[in-house]
């Protein structure tokens, strides 16, 4: 079997995609699949066959060793040929987590692993994302969107809004991921820098009331009847989990499986396919959650349609306590993707 294997890309988690994508071809059959290597550098620019192939067999293990490269191409041109019977992209963020590529393979006809592009776009946008959860009646912190244009013309009315929700108040651009531009707000004079942070990375920004929560993420796997791993637990090393904590020291704690009561456990997973449902996803995603202190509720966080794929990371990891290795799961991600297909859609 043939597969295409997509990483690198524009995001502020290239080091992370590549390290995921060395992963994921390092725990493939051999003997099943015939793997292709496809870079896209930091730019957005794609890499040629020998360099994407290099990048992939000599960049460290860790995203500070990744090997740096520099794309010529707009397009790899292997893609269009679709000469694949699969392709697996292991982008993270924007033009990677959020429908772009999930159209262009939608357009060239490819089966490819992962959520399609209506639940990607969504879940990429927590303002979109708190909207559907909310109409289907899943709990998830108050919130207040802020577009730039209102920003600019209703600036009094806006903190008024976003003061009733109490204080702290995270206040994060609606489409990026990593943590980058999110700002913990802990008294209304600070509001306003922190909305133009947000707005300095996305024309929308979402301002959030803070949660005293235990941060519990489950991974989700499936499509029309999906199933929930047991629950892992994050414990952030700074103020909150950030850009720095994620990607840049070792401060967070990963605990897995999380320290949970039984019935906690068992609403962890419940919530976190209904969510998965709810949104449309299909394929694999991560659910994050908090676990109110104050109250012992889960409320919703955010999803993340293409979780990190290293040797750590959650998702394969929480599917590895759950009874499922990671060869077995890229097998079930793999043939999810080819079942779509036959389905009729991408």
């Amino acid at each position: 079997m043939r597969l295409a294997l997509i990483f690198g890309g524009r995001s502020a988690e290239h080091g992370v995609s590549v390290v995921s994508a060395r992963s994921v071809a390092g725990a493939l059959d051999p003997a099943r699949y015939e793997i292709v290597p496809m870079a896209i550098d930091r730019q957005g620019a794609w890499a040629d066959p020998e360099t994407a192939t290099r990048v992939l067999e000599e960049s460290g293990d860790t995203p500070d060793l990744v090997m740096p490269f520099k794309g010529t191409l707009r397009l790899d041109q292997r893609l269009i040929g679709g000469d694949f019977d699969v392709v697996f992209p292991v982008l993270h963020g924007p033009y990677g987590e959020d429908g772009t590529i999930q159209g262009l393979l939608e357009i060239l006809g490819l089966a490819y692993v992962g959520c399609g592009v209506a639940a990607s776009a969504v879940c990429m946008d927590k303002g979109l994302t708190k909207r559907l959860l909310a109409q289907a009646g899943l709990p998830t912190a108050p919130w207040v969107e802020v577009d730039a244009a209102r920003w600019a013309r209703e600036r009094i009315p806006v903190e008024r809004e976003i003061v009733e929700l109490g204080f702290p108040v995270f206040v994060k651009p609606a489409r990026l991921g990593s943590s980058i531009g999110i700002s913990r707000v802990g008294r209304p004079e600070d509001l306003a820098a922190a909305i133009e942070k947000g707005l300095s990375h996305d024309r929308r920004v979402v301002a959030e009331r803070g949660v005293d929560g235990r941060e519990i993420e489950v991974a989700v796997l499936g499509s029309g009847s999906p199933e929930a791993s047991v629950p892992g637990e994050v414990i952030p090393g700074h103020e909150f989990y950030d850009y720095e904590d994620k990607y840049l020291d070792d401060a967070c704690e990963l605990l897995a499986p999380a320290p949970l009561r039984p019935g906690e456990t068992a609403g962890a997973r419940r919530l976190a396919v209904a969510v998965f449902q709810t949104l449309g996803c299909e394929g694999m995603a991560r659910v994050d959650l908090f676990l109110d202190r104050s109250t012992g509720q889960f409320l919703v966080n955010e999803v993340n349609t293409i979780p990190g794929f290293t040797s750590i990371s959650m998702y394969p990891r929480l599917w590895g306590l759950s009874g499922l290795a990671y060869p077995e799961l890229l097998d079930r991600l793999v043939a999810l993707a080819l079942q779509r297909r036959g389905r009729g859609s991408c």
